[in-house]
């Protein structure tokens, strides 16, 4: 295996590491454990940075092709490998991946119940994720997908709160059930290709059967489907996202649904192109409806987590509806639009468990006042919400307006009537937002506020990550395509033949 590899492993094995130096560290030694996993997260930061900069200063973002990448034989018999690899799709994901986590080292940094096993979950979901993002054979992605299930049950029903066992198992047994879909599909990939293959640079190169393509793309992509919360598959999210703690929270809507939204790309609608054309209009629909029905459900909710779970459903059908435009404007907004979600909904959640750490509600009625005795995380509530509903100068503008003009631009009467649906959201959206600011921050201080106090710095330092990342990218996107274009630009090449 060369240093490049060696280098893109590390992001996996340093949470997996973290994990067993932890299973030795005392109970009670709570500070060495938190800064044992800041340690973990920050240098893993620091290494996909690194791989970032040097894939674009190397000149790896304009051919579009994995790179950093070895291919180790690991069950020959049936040709399974330690296959690995990113494109600026992967990597823009992995830097997601970090930051949030990063982030979400901070947030949990005053959990002192079952600290130690708090953050070992933890990690062992963050090197799930790494895992999938790096891996180019389609088993060993499922395996680290899988990973990723077991500490998110436990997270969320060990240290969430409300129904949390409830929506651990709902979250479990409906993700299990995507995961079969997937596992079918790849199967039938495998077996049905010709190849005998699970690389995806074979069966990419394959051409593959109409005949397969045809029943096992909807397995793949209604699989991926419930991970991305498509509607009608969507319904884990709310409850999971409600009920884990707000690191989890953030991960989960942040990064882990990314999930769903990646492997419909990767292996559905890459892999597929035909199956893809096919079934679109079918999927076209349902991701409308997500964003529509995710959009007017937020309204009804007064709790603030579910107001961004929902929010999440609906920005989420964003990344689907983008794939189904099949145009280079559509992928890459889609791409995009990963990115920036995943920044603005950690950032809502952290939000969210700052002022409940403090005000011990959720509820916005019961709420107000509060940008009089915490301006700082105020601002950053105010940010986060424009952000969401695609304020100019922010993140999700330009991946949404990415998003809107490749929708629209094939002239078929469906995508048009659905773009147009998609659009209207936006108003829906701002509805239920600006409610929200006004109902938490706005109004008259009230004497129940005066204890209450702002931002701590570790807190500040979350906020100001998290906002910047998303006006980095609102304010020169010209970064991000850098990193993306070319991978997207080989994929659409791909599905337009």
């Amino acid at each position: 295996m060369n240093i490049d590899a060696i280098m893109l492993s590390l992001t996996w094995l340093i949470p997996a590491l973290t994990v067993g130096m932890l299973a030795f560290v005392r109970e009670n030694s709570v500070l060495l454990i938190r800064r044992t996993s800041l340690a973990s997260a920050t240098l893993n930061l620091g290494l996909v940075v690194w791989l970032v900069i040097r894939y674009v200063v190397e000149g790896h973002a304009g051919s579009g092709m994995p790179v950093f990448g070895a291919n180790i034989p690991w069950f020959h018999a049936l040709n399974i490998n330690y296959h690995i690899g990113v494109d600026g799709i992967s990597l823009l994901m992995m830097l997601l991946a970090a930051i949030v986590a990063f982030c979400g080292v901070l947030v949990s940094w005053n959990i002192d119940q079952r600290t130690k096993e708090f953050f070992i979950y933890m990690n062992v979901l963050l090197a799930g994720t790494f895992g999938c993002f790096i891996s180019l054979d389609l088993f060993t992605f499922f395996l680290f997908n899988e990973v990723t299930l077991i500490p998110t049950y436990l997270l969320i029903g060990i240290f969430g709160s409300g129904r949390k066992e409830y929506a651990a198992m709902k979250l479990n047994l409906m993700l299990l059930g995507g995961s079969a879909l997937i596992l079918t599909g790849f199967l039938g990939l495998y077996f049905g290709s010709g190849t005998n293959s699970f690389d995806l640079t074979v069966l990419s190169a394959a051409h593959l059967p109409p005949a397969l393509q045809h029943w096992a793309f909807p397995l793949v992509f209604f699989g991926f489907g419930v991970l991305g919360a498509l509607f009608p598959f969507h319904t884990w999210s709310p409850d999971g996202h409600s009920s884990a703690p707000t690191a989890i929270s953030m991960f989960l809507a942040g990064v882990h649904m990314k999930l769903g939204g990646y492997g419909c790309l990767r292996f559905a609608v890459a892999l597929m192109p035909a199956g893809a054309h096919e079934w679109a209009p079918l999927f076209l629909v349902l991701a409308t409806i997500s964003i529509v029905y995710g959009a007017f459900v937020a309204i009804k909710h007064t709790d603030l987590k579910y107001i961004n779970a929902y929010s999440s459903v609906s920005h989420c059908g964003l990344v689907l509806f983008g794939y189904c435009a099949f145009n280079f404007l559509g992928v890459r907004g889609a791409v995009m639009q990963m990115f920036s979600h995943g920044l603005l909904t950690a950032m809502f959640f952290a939000m969210i468990g700052m002022i409940y750490g403090r005000t011990h509600t959720r509820q916005v009625a019961q709420m107000g006042g509060l940008m009089n005795v915490m301006p700082f995380i105020g601002v950053g509530f105010t940010i986060a919400a424009l952000a969401g509903l695609g304020l100019p100068g922010l993140s999700g503008f330009v991946a949404e307006l990415n998003v809107f003009l490749g929708g629209f631009a094939p002239k078929i009467l469906l995508n048009r009537v659905c773009t147009t649906l998609a659009i209207l959201s936006i108003v829906v959206t701002a509805v239920y937002l600006l409610r929200a600011i006004h109902a938490v921050l706005g109004g008259p201080n009230r004497p129940e506020n005066a204890h209450y106090r702002d931002a701590e710095l570790r807190e500040k330092i979350v906020i100001v990550l998290l906002i910047g990342t998303s006006f980095a990218m609102g304010l020169f996107p010209r970064w991000v395509a850098a990193i993306i274009d070319g991978s997207v630009q080989t994929i659409v090449s791909h599905i337009s033949k």
